[in-house]
């Protein structure tokens, strides 16, 4: 079973109508929430361009050189790595989910 989608919602939403019809026959549905969906660092990157690597290296106070091989897929970060790197890209999010703009009419 495969599916496709334009971008990761879309692409998730495929993916949680496919394991249901997958299911179907014997009369059980799969909840979205229980679905659990990871994509690695390249994917990420692409989709997500708005997260600049060196930005994020920087700001997690890794090698850009390090991180950019990483996104590119030429080496595979250790769980550490990938536990700093994640905990970089949530500490981002929870800023910029604090942020308030003023709007001056």
């Amino acid at each position: 079973m495969f599916t496709t989608g334009d971008n990761i919602p879309e692409l998730m939403y495929n993916a949680y109508e496919a394991v249901n019809f997958y299911f179907e026959d014997q009369n059980v549905e799969i909840a979205m929430e229980n679905l659990k969906f990871e994509i690695d660092f390249k994917q990420f990157f692409q989709y997500y361009r708005v997260i600049n690597a060196k930005f994020l290296a920087e700001k997690i106070g890794m090698n850009p050189t390090l991180l950019s091989q990483y996104v590119q897929g030429r080496k595979k970060p250790s769980e550490a790595q990938t536990g700093k790197i994640l905990d970089g890209i949530h500490r981002i999010g929870r800023e910029l989910s604090e942020i308030s703009l003023i709007h001056r009419g």
